[in-house]
């Protein structure tokens, strides 16, 4: 299972081809358009959320409600498109409407300046499109895909925020999928403790006030995932790994951890390693979950926990100081739209992205080619893992 994103912020709009989705796999538009919604909400959401309502319109791989194992292609119509016609037209245009909305004075902490440095670009508009966390809008819609495959297989993720730039989110430490759900999923915060989100509120608020904007960190959690994905054999087939990778590729996030994550550096081995247990009826399960369902780059059967650490958004209303381009001059940077956060919106990309590779692994380990295929071996594995 793989798939490719395309499209630019303004342009006429957003696509994803998936490749590998096993046949007979329920699936439609409403399926994806309830996590491109969840994307779109949260506190603290801007000027774009308003002018964009997502929808995805499925042009391929998909008849009469069923997968059929050819490529699923998606689409969303970027409806703020027609302000950019011409703008963002695939065809030559004149001088003067190329220097409409022409970008030359570089945002710190985009990839405005790097871009256009790489790919000689006058114009760091042609970066600005595609680098644009827009582009995850597809991110998610793939991720709804993986999460309906997932769920066939009784496979659930949730997402829920734990850190509001230094503000600390309370939950417990035995948490479940369902739990998050019921809780976060239901915050316009994405938190588990309400009592909190009122101070919350106020301190967005005041950060927006200020022209400013703050990170924080998400957590998702995976469960129903058996022992043994991935594998301790070569360095590009550690699960976790893999996952470490497609979370830092999302716009902004800077870091990953697992379980007690960097914690474990500051504990000695005995308050950090999983002692191993077994019951006939559970066969070999962990008493504790530190190292957040991962040994040697492998799940092993316990709850998955991953963080991501979100850098604050770097368009700024009072922007910090930038060159110009073309005359090498200082100058306040540029400022397109921007929020004081999108951490609970940064969570469903999360959420999404971390379904898609597990849902990726599945595929890769296990016959595939139809889902009544795969849940048969799937059945027939875990049999095999709890009589070892």
């Amino acid at each position: 299972m793989r798939y490719f994103t395309a499209g630019e912020s303004h342009g006429p709009r957003l696509t994803a081809i998936i490749e590998g989705v096993p046949a007979g796999l329920s699936l439609s538009a409403e399926d994806i358009n309830i996590e491109l919604k969840r994307r779109q909400g949260g506190y603290g959401r801007g000027g774009r959320m308003k002018i964009e309502s997502d929808q995805v319109e499925i042009t391929s791989g998909v008849r009469h409600g069923k997968t059929i194992g050819s490529p699923i292609t998606l689409n969303v119509t970027n409806r703020d498109f027609k302000n950019w016609e011409q703008i963002m037209a695939a065809q030559d245009v004149e001088d003067k409407i190329k220097k409409q909305r022409r970008l030359t004075k570089p945002r710190p902490g985009h990839a405005d300046l790097v871009g256009g440095m790489k790919y000689e670009f006058e114009d760091l508009r042609n970066v600005l499109e595609r680098s644009s966390a827009r582009e995850t809008t597809m991110r998610v819609a793939v991720g709804a895909v993986a999460k309906k495959l997932l769920h066939e297989l009784e496979i659930e993720v949730a997402n829920h925020v734990v850190n509001f730039g230094r503000r600390e989110i309370s939950s417990p430490e035995h948490l479940s999928v369902q739990e998050i759900r019921e809780t976060a999923g239901r915050s316009d915060l994405s938190i588990f403790d309400e009592s909190q989100a009122e101070d919350l509120r106020t301190y967005i608020d005041q950060i927006k006030k200020a022209g400013d904007t703050i990170g924080g960190i998400i957590e998702t959690r995976v469960e129903g995932v058996p022992a043994g994905l991935g594998s301790y054999v070569q360095y590009d087939r550690k699960l976790d790994a893999k996952i470490a990778g497609a979370v830092v590729s999302i716009n902004a996030f800077k870091g990953v951890e697992f379980g007690l994550g960097f914690e474990a550096g500051k504990r000695p081995g005995s308050q950090v390693m999983d002692e191993i247990i077994w019951s006939e009826n559970k066969g070999y399960t962990r008493s504790s979950n530190q190292l957040g369902g991962f040994e040697g780059g492998m799940t092993n059967g316990e709850q998955l926990i991953v963080r991501g650490v979100m850098k604050p958004i770097p368009t700024l209303y009072k922007p910090l100081m930038s060159i110009d381009t073309e005359s090498h001059e200082p100058y306040k940077a540029s400022v397109e739209r921007s929020d004081p956060t999108a951490l609970p919106a940064a969570g469903v990309v999360m959420e999404n992205v971390v379904a898609t590779v597990v849902a990726q692994e599945i595929c890769d380990k296990f016959n595939s080619d139809t889902i009544n295929e795969l849940k048969k071996a799937l059945v027939d594995y875990k049999k095999r893992l709890s009589e070892y």
